[in-house]
């Protein structure tokens, strides 16, 4: 639409100035008159569609024809507290589901892009949906389009754009003015919403935003991607499936052999069906989502932002965290604390006022971030902006008597930038970069204003000012320049130069890198950094964090490219650090260690890096100084760019898989308990020891607030991070996890028929209740005694055990209910005894504790001996 405007034109027709952007007053006017840049989401449910939704389900329906047998039987009673049951299990549901939603919505915001604009001629960083028509937009290698623009500067630009074309291949991008009427992926000027920059930069004006786009024109066949299901949840639901047949197959037994015994068959099904609904596990998907949202919700909190949801499972399994070293392990806060120039290494504090010019003044022209209201750029730039401003450079007053006339922007393979630059009546270019590429492509060296030939000597005295910073642990960009331009090819901007001299930035490590570093060893999750820098300068800092105890642990990426998969592979144990390493090294490092059979965890912020995000179990993009594509590839995004929240969050999703199992293993085991006891009781020809009604309430206190508890359960952080990472392939039910559900079912039962046995129906019932309350106590650490367990860290199970006792007492001691449960009221005497009963499964557990102490101090004295 306006492909074939001039710069000029379209500055006109958008009312803008290229030159300062537009006014911020009226950048507000726009966006109240245009609405905000975001596209239509799919229409959000009432809470009447969430009733529906869980209402919806075969276990309600199963629990309605219950209510109905309950009305033939004129039970009105029972049928009254199925009908409750019913409502109860829908709010909770409703709830649940709400807490999701918003835990996911909350995510969806946090991870939304932002864009670089230019308001009242200052560049500033702004939420993307704050765009407007006629914003003037900066964009970079590795950032996602925020809006349709239209190009006024384009240099080596490239866009992926198929999310919209279907196009897999870059599109080369330009600033040229082409004809009006070309299909959308031959419109060369134009960027479009979503698409990715994928190398090169660029400047244009905002010409559609929200559903005004190209994508916007087509989001109404766009349908909103389903949220992932984490493998946890996936078994949860084949084992669902098994254990419903299995229920359904029991209770069918059940109600044939009370049909044989002669039992009255309207009571007998009804029996079976409360049963088949208690014994169908239907509320552990609820805990699992439920447990999910609120531990993302955590990790938030901790500064981790989980994109998807099967992350969170694998973060416990996790065996080798890969992490960049800059940003991550460091501060990212560089200073630039040495200057290698006329064959001297200078502390900055000593350089006199505009001292090296060619030098300082190369740093500030071949520079693409900005010093303003808002610091916008890479660290190591920004770090040389100040340094030029401390050394009395305007860096504004240089732009404007040396403007930019061409560019290769910075690439991570390459590991240089060029920038070319108008000197009166001819052109200058400048190379920033990696000191050994610079110094390969130096015919000349500069030395007091002089330039004389770069000799094998010349080359010596500066690699070994070079090894010298490094050894400080100091990260060292080279600067070079052309004076005199004739093609703007790259081979002819990058040769035949000019040494110009070395920066040394200090990045120092994080304070809490070390302790998690440590932290992260005792829990078998070894650690290795990756870096661009040199060897030196990463072992330096290596060592100081507690990563790498002797050089033998460092590998440079060429040395790599000399290796064999083989000898890479055998070598990988023992290796570190990874130093001068590419993105595509990267893709290799993960491979190496995934063969060796580790679970991977790595981080990237890069363009470049998306392949290696991809590739490991867990891709960590980072959230301030990554770029839009690296954290579209990745599963966790650090909003804080810090490792030590790598740390927390694997804790954290320890901590929520070994709680989702507490539920598993309660929910399981309390309703084999059931099963068992009526299963029992009919087949030795026992009277039924439980009405339907009982069992439906049981399972109803028991499947939802205790079960929930467990899935919000405080751990021991300690003991979590000592033991190893969990086995990716080991099932739910590892470590004993059948044998206990086994054990505590049939336990449960035992003691239920035994209440039964002493005094009837309203025994059984308050014992089978209660029981399910101190065996969920019991469950919140199995290898802990419960009077070491901090109870009051978790009051949500404080408040489900005394909510769940005060209702069961309610249901025995007050008139309405003990007639509606046709149970009788019980003496003080009578509560101790079936209280003490109801304890059992907390004695048992007390009693495992002891004996697992007796065998450890067995184990300690053995070993002594």
């Amino acid at each position: 639409m306006y492909e074939d405007l001039t710069g000029k034109e379209l500055c006109e027709a958008f009312h803008t100035d290229e030159k300062n952007g537009l006014r911020a007053k009226e950048a507000e006017k726009r966006l109240l008159c245009d609405g905000s840049n975001t596209l239509k989401t799919a229409k959000e449910q009432t809470l009447w569609d969430r009733i529906q939704n869980q209402i919806n389900d075969p276990m309600i329906f199963i629990l309605f024809l219950a209510a109905s047998i309950s009305m033939l039987l004129r039970e009105y009673g029972d049928t009254g507290i199925i009908l409750v049951v019913i409502g109860l299990n829908t709010t909770v549901g409703v709830i649940q589901e709400g807490k999701a939603r918003k835990a996911l919505e909350a995510l969806k915001k946090m991870t939304a892009p932002s864009a670089v604009v230019k308001r009242d001629g200052i560049y500033e960083r702004i939420p993307a949906d704050k765009l407007v028509k006629g914003d003037m937009v900066k964009l970079k290698a590795g950032d996602q389009v925020p809006a349709d623009i239209r190009l006024l500067k384009a240099q080596e630009l490239s866009a992926n754009e198929s999310a919209l074309t279907g196009e897999s291949m870059p599109v080369r991008k330009s600033q040229e003015v082409i004809p009006k009427g070309l299909p959308i992926a031959e419109k060369k000027n134009m960027m479009y919403m979503s698409t990715e920059v994928m190398k090169g930069s660029g400047e244009g004006i905002v010409v559609a935003t929200g559903m005004n786009t190209e994508l916007g024109k087509i989001a109404g066949m766009i349908e909103d991607t389903k949220q992932e299901m984490t493998p946890l949840q996936k078994k949860l639901g084949d084992l669902g499936k098994i254990l419903s047949v299995v229920a359904v197959a029991l209770c069918a037994g059940l109600f044939f052999i009370g049909v044989v015994q002669h039992r009255n068959l309207l009571q007998m099904l009804l029996l079976a069906i409360s049963l088949a609904v208690a014994a169908i596990p239907e509320g552990l998907p609820a805990v699992v989502t439920i447990v999910l949202a609120l531990g993302v919700g955590r990790m938030v909190k901790i500064n981790a932002i989980i994109r998807r949801l099967p992350a969170v499972e694998t973060l416990g399994a996790v065996g080798v965290v890969c992490s960049d070293k800059t940003g991550t392990l460091t501060e990212n806060k560089m200073t630039v604390t040495k200057i290698y120039a006329d064959e001297k290494i200078l502390p900055v504090s000593t350089i006199r006022k505009r001292e090296f010019p060619k030098l300082m003044e190369g740093f500030l022209l071949c520079n693409n971030s900005i010093l303003g209201k808002q610091e916008i750029g890479d660290a190591t730039e920004l770090a040389l902006l100040h340094t030029g401003k401390n050394m009395g450079y305007d860096e504004r007053r240089l732009q404007q008597q040396y403007p930019r006339t061409f560019e290769i922007p910075f690439n991570s393979e390459k590991k240089y930038m060029v920038s070319v630059h108008k000197d009166g009546s001819h052109e200058i270019a400048y190379i920033k970069g990696a000191c050994d590429y610079v110094l390969n492509q130096c015919a000349y060296v500069e030395n007091h204003g002089r330039r004389k030939p770069m000799t094998q000597m010349e080359k010596m005295k500066i690699r070994r000012a070079m090894e010298e910073m490094a050894k400080e642990g100091l990260r060292i960009l080279a600067l070079a320049y052309k004076d005199r331009v004739v093609s703007k090819t790259e081979k002819a901007l990058t040769e035949g130069l000019v040494f110009a001299g070395m920066a040394g930035m200090l990045d120092p490590p994080r304070k809490e890198s070390a302790q998690s570093v440590k932290t992260l060893k005792q829990a078998g999750v070894q650690v290795v950094m990756i870096t661009g820098d040199y060897k030196d300068t990463a072992f330096s800092i290596a060592k100081k964090i507690g990563i790498a105890d002797c050089v033998e642990q460092c590998i440079t990426g060429q040395e790599m490219d000399e290796m064999s998969e083989g000898d890479l592979q055998k070598k990988m144990k023992n290796l570190r650090v990874f130093a001068r390493v590419t993105p595509a090294h990267k893709v290799r490092i993960v491979k190496g260690f995934q063969d060796n059979g580790q679970i991977v965890a790595m981080t990237g912020d890069g363009v470049n890096d998306a392949p290696s995000l991809q590739k490991a179990d867990i891709g960590i993009a980072m959230g301030k100084n990554g770029t839009d594509a690296a954290k579209n590839a990745a599963d966790m995004v650090l909003s804080d760019d810090n490792f030590s929240t790598i740390e927390k969050a694997m804790e954290e999703g320890r901590g929520i898989y070994v709680n989702i199992k507490k539920s598993i293993l309660f929910l399981l085991s309390s309703n084999f308990g059931e099963i068992i006891t009526m299963f029992a009781a009919v087949l030795f020809q026992l009277p039924t020891p439980l009405k339907a009604s009982h069992i439906l309430w049981v399972n109803l206190i028991t499947d939802s607030l205790p079960a929930l508890a467990l899935g919000i359960d405080k751990n021991d952080s300690e003991a979590l991070m000592r033991k190893p990472p969990r086995n990716p392939k080991e099932g739910l039910f590892a470590h004993g996890g059948w044998r206990f559900t086994i054990f505590y079912g049939v336990l449960i039962a035992v003691i239920t028929l035994y209440a039964f046995y002493l005094g009837g129906q309203t025994y059984a019932f308050t014992v089978l209740g209660i029981s399910q309350l101190f065996h969920a106590i019991g469950m919140r650490d199995r290898e802990k005694s419960v009077f070491q367990m901090k109870q009051w860290e978790n009051p949500f199970m404080m408040i489900a055990f005394f909510l769940g006792l005060g209702l069961q007492i309610m249901v025995t001691e007050i008139p309405y209910f003990v007639q509606l449960f046709g149970t009788t009221c019980l003496s003080l005497q009578e509560w101790g005894l079936l209280l003490g009963i109801s304890a059992m499964p907390l004695v048992l557990h007390e009693f495992f504790i002891l004996l697992s102490k007796i065998g450890k101090h067995g184990d300690r004295k053995c070993r002594k001996i």
